[in-house]
This record gives structure tokens, C-alpha cells and sequence, in this order.
């Protein structure tokens, strides 16, 4: 059974805990992962490139010049695609890049990095990750003694202000246990997990 260390906000080692098996134990399968965070990136794409077809750009309707006895390649308009200012061949319209996946695929990728996260030692819990007052330097203070770096914090529910001292530190998003993202959790380096959220995730996704 994996274990992970337990942190005061003194950013002092209090303890450990073990993880569940269910959620952190598994083997991870990188296929579905990658499946997952390539789906993630695909539906944060806009999908607004737009350009004008032959059809599209003004002007072009005279013909340039005569069909024969010029020495010319014979053209017909001056804004077909080889003109400039012509027209773009199968020029990209504006689309949805939007594509689902089946829940027990997400749910499988998302335990898996969860699973690789607690392998590799990067889970820090937090005995009662509570903030008396919005205030960066604290919480910046907090993350760097317990060498959180780039990371992931999670809480139970949504703690303003955490969430308002941690929004300015570069590398450092927030999020509640029942909203994990696999993209975010596979791009931080460490995740730090308020105790109570741990134990939501454990109840929601075993």
C-alpha cells in the first residue's frame, strides 16, 4: 500500500498516510493517460482560423490577359490560388475540435496518474489547509518548505483564500477533489492534497 508524508502549515512532517489502493495503487496505463490529456488539449483548442477560398476574395472577374499568342501561361482570373492575393486552397474555416471519450476511460487515466504520482513520492498531504487571510507570501512560504514547486493543490471544497493566494504564483493552480484534471495533475510536479480532499477522492473515484 502506497504512503504519503503528512505536512502542518508550518510546513513541518507530522505524520504519514496510507493511500487506497483503489485509487493509487493501480498499475499505470500511460495509452489511455495520454488519450486523456491529448482529448483535454483538443477541446481547449478555439478552433477559429479562418481564411478566404478563390471564391471568397473580391475581385478576379476579368479575365488578365487573352487566352493565346501572349508567350503567358493562359489564366483566367487574378485571384486564383498561384496569384497573390489570390485565394488559399482549402483554406481552413472555422471548427469544433471537440470529442468525447467514455467515462471509464477518463476515470481509468485519472487513477493512473494518481497512481504514478503516489509511486513516485509526489502526493504531500496537508493537515487542515486553511489560510486565516488572503496573503501570497504566506502561501508561497507554505509551498516552498515543504518543496512543492510546481504543483497541484487540492482542497475539499473551494477555499477562497487559498485559492486568491495562490493564483499569482507561477506553477501553482487550484482545484477541488471532485474536479480533478488529468492534464493538470501529469503537468505539475507535485500534488499537495488537503487531508479531508484526499479522502473525498478516495470516495469518489474508488
Amino acid at each position: 500500500m502506497a504512503k504519503a508524508n503528512v505536512f502542518n502549515m508550518a510546513g513541518q512532517q507530522v505524520g504519514e498516510i496510507e493511500l487506497s489502493d483503489a485509487v493509487f495503487g493501480i498499475e499505470p496505463n500511460t495509452a489511455v493517460v495520454h488519450e486523456v490529456v491529448k482529448n483535454h488539449l483538443a477541446n481547449c483548442r478555439q478552433g477559429t482560423q479562418s481564411a478566404l477560398t478563390r471564391a471568397e476574395v473580391s475581385g478576379g472577374g476579368k479575365k488578365p490577359w487573352r487566352q493565346k499568342g501572349t508567350g503567358h501561361a493562359r489564366q483566367g482570373s487574378t485571384r486564383a490560388p498561384q496569384w497573390t492575393h489570390g485565394g488559399i486552397v482549402f483554406a481552413p474555416k472555422p471548427r469544433t475540435y471537440r470529442y468525447t471519450l467514455n467515462k471509464k476511460v477518463k476515470r481509468l487515466a485519472l487513477k493512473s496518474a494518481l497512481s504514478a504520482k503516489a509511486a513516485s513520492g509526489d502526493i504531500l498531504v496537508v493537515d487542515g489547509l486553511k489560510l486565516d487571510e488572503v496573503k501570497t507570501k504566506a502561501m508561497k512560504g507554505f509551498l516552498d518548505s515543504i518543496q512543492a514547486g510546481k504543483s497541484v493543490v487540492i482542497t475539499p471544497e473551494v477555499e477562497k483564500n487559498v485559492v486568491l493566494s495562490a493564483r499569482n504564483i507561477p506553477g501553482v493552480i487550484t482545484t477541488t477533489a471532485k474536479v480533478l484534471s488529468v492534464y493538470d495533475i501529469v503537468n505539475a510536479n507535485r500534488l499537495v492534497v488537503d487531508k479531508a480532499a484526499l479522502a473525498i477522492i478516495e470516495e469518489v473515484f474508488a
